[in-house]
């Protein structure tokens, strides 16, 4: 169904080019801009190589890499240059993107933020990861919620970053919301290879979603990023995997009107209807009451696990970040 890797295009199909970026080593405004201008190069690269694309999809810390560094002279501000040049590459191209930059915030700690902008040099969403990877990430928790936004050829598109997709909720919200195809960027390193395929095909069956999802690659001299650009189906089995082959591009097709049809069409394990509709064999419409006392407790701002007091990592000190003393406000 990848149509090889897009080469053969279908009139309903996706094609999405995953960038399994080499990882740099930014620590001032001229290596940002520099790395700015690498990001735009491969934005050529992948269009010229697969003219067929769609939508480009880099990975988290594709401007900044690894060092977690939160110097605001090297963030990136939504009007600033760094953004000119991405919405530039992507008018020039003729192709969509998908970028990660780390957002200056003038009220606390930077934001880790997700773009996606079409080919006319729009942005068509903005996101905030909303689960930094703790205790390691020093990033402000995001707070957009997790939106939605029409992609190119009828597609319907939502974005986590990296650690997000460890939680089953963010797949879950990415498709009650309508997303078809959900993109998940990642900074990740080889420990957590596993889990990223588990979770990344986990995540699209249980919500009839396609799921693709790219790590940056290579080594900064200090960490190896992993790269694994993986396209997974709806029902879970995967249709393309990448490597840790740095700057590779890997491509597939995607078709958005199968998972239409699929959430429409399937009654066996369309889980993310039965949700909210348990037994309906037995039960007019199904059961639609919420038996999780999780969901209820965290709606209520009680959410407290069982060993809750025992837990001994809650702050980023393990990790060289002070402990903070502000409270989150929206």
């Amino acid at each position: 169904m990848s149509g090889l890797g897009g080469l053969n295009k279908s009139p309903h199909g996706v094609v999405l080019g995953l960038v399994q970026l080499q990882l740099p080593v930014v620590n001032t405004p001229a290596d940002l801009a520099q790395q700015t201008e690498k990001v735009c190069a491969m934005v050529v690269k992948a269009k010229r190589g697969m003219p067929t694309l769609d939508l480009v999809v880099f990975p988290e810390y594709s401007l900044h890499g690894l060092s977690m560094a939160i110097n605001p002279d090297i963030m990136v501000r939504m009007d600033g240059p760094e953004l000119d040049a991405l919405r530039s590459a992507c008018v020039q191209n003729g192709v969509w993107g998908c970028f990660s930059i780390m957002e200056y915030n003038p009220k606390g700690n930077p934001y880790n933020t997700g773009l996606i902008i079409d080919g006319s040099g729009e942005i068509r969403l903005k996101y905030r990861k909303l689960h930094p990877w703790v205790p390691v990430e020093p990033w402000e928790p995001g707070d957009l919620g997790i939106p939605v936004c029409e992609g190119p050829n009828g597609s319907s598109l939502a974005l986590i970053i990296c650690h997000d997709g460890m939680f089953p909720e963010m797949a879950r919200e990415c498709a009650y919301r309508g997303a078809d195809i959900m993109l998940r960027t990642a900074g990740y390193t080889a420990p957590i290879r596993h889990a990223w395929k588990i979770t990344n095909q986990a995540n699209a069956f249980c919500n009839l979603m396609y799921t693709a999802s790219v790590c940056m690659a290579g080594t900064d001299g200090v960490f190896n990023s992993m790269g694994e650009g993986m396209v997974v189906n709806f029902d879970g089995t995967s249709l393309v995997e990448g490597n840790g082959v740095a700057d590779e591009v890997i491509a597939a097709e995607v078709r958005p009107g199968l998972v239409r049809e699929a959430r429409r069409r399937w009654g066996v394990e369309n889980n993310i209807y039965q949700l909210g509709h348990r037994g309906y064999v037995a039960v007019d419409g199904g059961a639609g009451d919420c038996p999780y006392t999780y969901m209820q407790d965290l709606l209520k701002g009680r959410y407290r696990l069982p060993w809750e007091g025992e837990v001994e990592v809650t702050d980023g000190s393990s990790c060289g970040f002070a402990k903070p003393v502000r409270k989150y406000a929206r």
